[in-house]
């Protein structure tokens, strides 16, 4: 769903509804309606899946939107924020008043009416749907806020890319047991802790740690340890979620590493081998060498000769054929 397009801003609510409808319907959530400011310049894109009876919405806005007045319906679901930029502001019940879900926060509660809210310009934001049955005797009349780079919310969120990518190609079974697997993580952030025994976690466990250690791969401290103690679980909980979807840790770190240096051998600028080495954190570069050759099949130097080979030189005139086929 995409309304992001200036001179689409007059018709892009209508464009957003629509989407809507069509992947998530009004039986998980109805979007309400927006004040004529909203309407007239809605800027709006967003990647939305329905889980059963569940929704996840990837949101970036350009424009800030208001909810019109709310006429106070009823409705029985759990919301969740996760808020990466921007401002989220949510209408609190009554006598409580608004509550702002700022940028790397999120905010977890139970809504059992329609209430308005507010977006900043410039919001990146992930929006979640929950059905109530077992979150909300969790949650009561509290809204639970917390910061959106804890381990519990790293699961999640790691979760929910992936259901994006896949649910197309599940089953009833694989997306009733999608749906099971985002409430386990949904009651892991509420409480602020998750079963590390749980073995519906371990893909989304194993993939959290992944999304950080690409974040972290030049850094010396990246190890296992590392990271199992930034997700809050134990290396051999960390260790068994990666054997659950048939990989190693370390193995996984490594790769990661040779996959950066050779790109960056084919890079116009290159960096030497033995600065290669010391920048992926290898022992040294005979250490780099023999594993880049082990992965790649040619050491570092073989594959930058034939990168450099295959790559036409601005100071190199064309073949006589690959002139005439540009003349």
């Amino acid at each position: 769903m995409d309304s992001t397009a200036p001179e689409a801003a007059p018709r892009g609510l209508d464009a957003f509804r629509r989407g809507w409808q069509t992947q998530i319907g009004d039986d998980v959530f109805q979007l309400p309606a927006f004040s004529p400011e909203t309407t007239g310049d809605f800027r709006v894109k967003g990647k939305v899946t329905k889980v059963h009876g569940a929704a996840i919405a990837d949101l970036h806005a350009a424009s800030a939107t208001r909810t019109a007045e709310v006429p106070g319906g009823d409705q029985d679901l759990v919301a969740m924020y996760i808020v990466r930029r921007g401002a989220w502001t949510l209408g609190g019940a009554p006598g409580h008043g608004d509550r702002a879900v700022s940028a790397g926060q999120f905010l977890v509660r139970h809504l059992g009416r329609l209430t308005a809210f507010e977006t900043s310009a410039d919001l990146t934001a992930k929006f979640l749907v929950l059905p109530p049955g077992e979150l909300k005797p969790l949650l009561g009349n509290r809204a639970i806020t917390g910061p959106a780079e804890s381990a519990e919310v790293r699961l999640l969120t790691a979760l929910t890319d992936m259901i994006h990518t896949t649910v197309a190609d599940l089953g009833p079974a694989g997306v009733a047991a999608a749906q099971g697997t985002l409430i386990e993580l949904a009651k892991a952030v509420a409480k602020g802790r998750f079963d590390d025994g749980e073995s519906r976690l371990a893909p989304a466990l194993a993939r959290a740690a992944k999304d950080l250690a690409d974040r972290r791969l030049a850094a010396p401290e990246l190890s296992p340890a590392m990271l199992a103690r930034e997700l809050n679980v134990s290396v051999r909980t960390l260790h068994r979620a990666f054997a659950a979807v048939g990989e190693q840790v370390g193995t996984y770190i490594r790769h990661r590493r040779l996959h950066e240096a050779r790109l960056a051998l084919a890079a116009p600028s290159r960096l030497s081998v033995s600065e290669l080495a010391a920048h992926w954190q290898f022992a040294d570069s005979s250490h780099f060498t023999r594993a880049f050759k082990k992965h790649f099949g040619q050491t570092p130097t073989e594959y930058a000769r034939a990168t450099e080979a295959a790559s036409p030189s601005p100071h190199r005139p064309l073949p006589s054929h690959a002139s005439a086929e540009s003349a």
